[in-house]
């Protein structure tokens, strides 16, 4: 029997990566070709695998680079053979005083692991909504702000591998690659004239002209310009907001739409009428340069979001095909603070509307803000939920947004995105 063994190493990933940026190809080679000889051991570089849940991104597993050992015997494969531990830090310094939550330093539980079909292992880890240690978001309080934490995975390895030739192989030396989220990788990125970023999904290539869903993030997922932190990526891992309408289901449902998810340099409630030329600005850039059809552009947004998916419609009335604020902001969130959709406007919004809430929502109270809405826009739809509550989880009340990224909000048998996609303009 073989003696048991422990081989670990550790590779930061600092604030390249926590903005999105990939290790080098040098990097992640790292000494793939070292010790080769019989008895030495090996260096391998592993991916770190995302999902991201209806709470947000979590890391659901490791993919280690050993195609190249050859065909591994998979009885010798267990949930012991490797440990895994994991550190979440923030990429900006946090005052004192200040607290930013998710960040974590533990050991994650390996559920399974596995030979791919490429030879490589990969080692599921135990996730869950609300479980600590596979988040990749991290939420300073003082800013407002969800940031890409800082993530630094270590890999123990306990045992020998053995291969079918029945030779043992002890891995020297594990340094961390990238993190991939396919969902996410899916949308290319971009940034306007104006200096606004965002994010494109383009669907398969078809003829004829193809829906446009703009999607307009909350107010966590702005930027923190002060910080220098503007990185075009919290948008799509904070949430599954603009990554449904992406899913194979929303884009049968749509015929193939492109989606686009703009990055507020600050948050949209910020200042909503500056905002709104630049979104447009987007909207005119995507329909240039993609086959978009003018009369089935439509726009979703949450909280921040689903305030600017209001404004939107009262400053462009021609512009979209459809209107889905959820849980958005009509009456200032500060006590005595200005309306920041007037009545006079609510009642001037032609665009089809549904809107979206949950009646255990204390971040943005129903009442004053969506039923308002809704009582004063002609034609309006409404879904109100008693909690926000998916797949046995219960959620904070505010993240009703959840509902319309699984098509959930339904009215006489008619749920959201299929109402959305027999709309024209």
């Amino acid at each position: 029997m073989a003696m048991p063994i422990s081989r670990r190493t550790v590779l930061a990933v600092g604030a390249g990566a926590a903005a999105g940026l990939s290790l080098p190809a040098a990097a992640q080679a790292g000494a793939a070709h070292t010790g080769e000889r019989k008895g030495s051991t090996r260096s391998v570089t592993f991916r770190l695998d995302a999902t991201t849940l209806d709470g947000g991104e979590q890391v659901t597993s490791l993919t280690l680079d050993t195609s190249r050992f050859g065909p591994i015997d998979r009885s010798s494969l267990t949930t012991g053979t490797f440990s895994v531990h994991a550190k979440a830090t923030s990429p900006l310094p946090i005052a004192p005083g200040d607290a930013i939550y998710s960040e974590y330093d533990l050991d994650r539980p390996v559920t399974a692991a596995r030979v791919d079909r490429h030879g490589d292992i990969v080692l599921e880890l135990s996730h869950a909504e609300g479980q600590l240690g596979g988040g990749t978001l991290g939420y300073i309080a003082s800013k407002g702000r969800n940031v890409r934490l800082v993530l630094t995975y270590t890999i123990t390895q306990n045992v020998p591998l053995i291969l079918r030739t029945g030779r043992q192989v002890t891995i020297g030396a594990f340094e961390q690659g990238r993190l991939a989220n396919p969902e996410v990788d899916a949308f290319s990125y971009h940034e306007s004239r104006s200096g606004l970023k965002y994010r494109l999904y383009s669907p398969a290539p078809t003829p004829g002209r193809r829906p446009l869903i703009v999607w307009l993030h909350g107010g966590g997922e702005g930027a923190s310009l002060p910080d220098n932190y503007y990185d075009n990526e919290t948008t799509l891992r904070a949430n599954r907001g603009a990554l449904g309408f992406a899913t194979p289901q929303a884009q049968r449902i749509f015929d193939g739409a492109y989606v686009v998810a703009p990055q507020s340099t600050s948050f949209w409630l910020e200042d909503g009428p500056r905002f709104a030329p630049l979104i447009r600005e987007i909207v005119r850039a995507v329909s240039r340069r993609h086959p978009i059809d003018p009369g089935r552009i439509h726009v979703v947004g949450c909280s921040n979001g689903g305030y600017m998916s209001l404004k939107m419609t009262t400053t462009y009335p021609d512009l979209f095909a459809s209107s889905v604020p959820i849980c958005g902001v009509v009456q200032s969130l500060q006590p005595g603070g200005p309306t920041m959709i007037t009545d006079a406007e609510l009642l001037s919004i032609d665009t089809p509307t549904w809107l979206v809430a949950s009646k255990d929502d204390t971040t943005v109270p129903p009442t004053p803000n969506t039923v308002h809405a809704h009582d004063l826009i002609r034609g309006s739809r409404m879904s109100l939920y008693d909690t926000v509550t998916w797949n046995g989880h219960r959620f904070p009340g505010h993240w009703s947004w959840i509902y319309v990224a699984r098509n959930d909000p339904s009215v006489n048998g008619t749920h959201v995105w299929q109402w959305m996609s027999r709309r024209r303009r």
